[in-house]
Order: C-alpha cells, then sequence, then structure tokens
C-alpha cells in the first residue's frame, strides 16, 4: 500500500463514521424490533432502502412472516456497514436486497456500485455462508430518469456477477415491468414525489419476487 493511498484511506474514514453515525437512531429502533420480534432462522430478510422500508410485507406476502430491515436514504455501503447488526445474527436463507437507487443519485459511479454490491454480498457471506441474495436492480423512476443510463450500467454489472456467482445469487429483473411502450417508467408505479412506489409498483415486485423465492 503507498503512502498517497494510505493517506486516502485515513482521511475518508472521518466521512464514513459521520455517515454510518446519522442513522445509528433509526438502527437502534430496528433492533430493538427485531428483540422483540425475532425473524425466524432460515427466514427470508428484506434489506434496502426506502423502496424496501415503505413496503409493506404483511401485506404482499401475507402468512410468510418476513422480515423487513430497511432504512429509507441508505445506500449500499450503509447496508453494508450495518448487516452485522440486522442481518447476519439471524441466519437468513435469503435476502431481497434493494439499494443502489440513492448511491448513484449521490454520485456514485455504476463501477462503485457494483463494487459495493460484491463488498455487501462477501460481508454477509462470511458468517451466512449458504444465504442467497436477490438484487432487485436500480428502478427507472420519473424522478430521477435523467440518471438512467448510470442506473442502465450498474444493474448490468451487477447482473453479470451474479450470473457468474452461482446459485447463491440471484438477479431480479423488476425494470422491464416498469417501463411503458414509450420505453419511459409508468407513472401509475409511483407515489406523488415520482420517486417511491405506488401500490400498484409493489404489486409488479411482489409478483417477480414471490416467484424467485419459490425457485
Amino acid at each position: 500500500m503507498t503512502a498517497l493511498t494510505l493517506l486516502l484511506l485515513v482521511a475518508a474514514q472521518p466521512t464514513d463514521q459521520a455517515r454510518f453515525a446519522k442513522w445509528e437512531k433509526e438502527i437502534a429502533g430496528i433492533e430493538k424490533r427485531l428483540q422483540a420480534d425475532p425473524p425466524k432462522r432460515d427466514g427470508v430478510i428484506f434489506v434496502g432502502s426506502s423502496s424496501i422500508r415503505l413496503w409493506k410485507l404483511d401485506q404482499s406476502f401475507p402468512g410468510m412472516h418476513y422480515t423487513n430491515v430497511g432504512f429509507g436514504g441508505s445506500e449500499i455501503r450503509d447496508c453494508t456497514h450495518f448487516a452485522p447488526r440486522l442481518i447476519t445474527p439471524y441466519h437468513p436463507r435469503a435476502i431481497v436486497f434493494y439499494a443502489g437507487d440513492n448511491d448513484i443519485a449521490s454520485g456514485r459511479k455504476a463501477e462503485q456500485v457494483a463494487g459495493d454490491f460484491k463488498t455487501f454480498a462477501m460481508t454477509v457471506h462470511k458468517t451466512a455462508s449458504k444465504c442467497r441474495i436477490l438484487y432487485l436492480p436500480v428502478k427507472p423512476s420519473i424522478a430521477r430518469w435523467g440518471k438512467f443510463s448510470e442506473q442502465a450500467k450498474a444493474n448490468k454489472l451487477v447482473k453479470e456477477y451474479c450470473d457468474k456467482s452461482g446459485p447463491k445469487f440471484g438477479y431480479i429483473d423488476i425494470v422491464p415491468a416498469m417501463l411503458g411502450e414509450d420505453g419511459k417508467p409508468i407513472p401509475e408505479l409511483f407515489a406523488k414525489d415520482g420517486l417511491h412506489m405506488s401500490p400498484a409498483g409493489y404489486e409488479k415486485w411482489t409478483a417477480l419476487v414471490r416467484a424467485a423465492l419459490e425457485k
């Protein structure tokens, strides 16, 4: 490691720590909920940003008792940092993962998103080696349509990684279901802000995720 690389790593640490610290109150709240109602071993945990956090799993998957540990505004690296507290202690058989949307919106490039996902997967598999990670690609949205090309590039890189990494990975392609005949996002699938999902949007995701979990 060169002196310059070391310097850059040291310089980045305070930023990372400040980034993770801002989630602490929300993460503590999720931990408290998990302690009161622990996920069953070999269950399914939904992880990621607000598109996960806002997903009403009991309605979409009645009787399945899936666990939601999403926290809004998060990026992949945030999910990785908190995985030892929110995910791996519960030994899930599968994770449904959605993050990368906020990453690209904040300026991270496709290659960084793909790299961050690989790090997330390695973190999970250190202690939950048999866990399937099902990746939901970054959705095309009205609010972030200008980012679509970078989103598509990131999705392609992650898909290539999932495809070559064996049965512990799955790529659930929700993108075609969210685009109309004009090739643009279908307005009815989004909330008023043009970013978050409407019930109709979650219906489409639910059907695709259910099929993937049944494989």
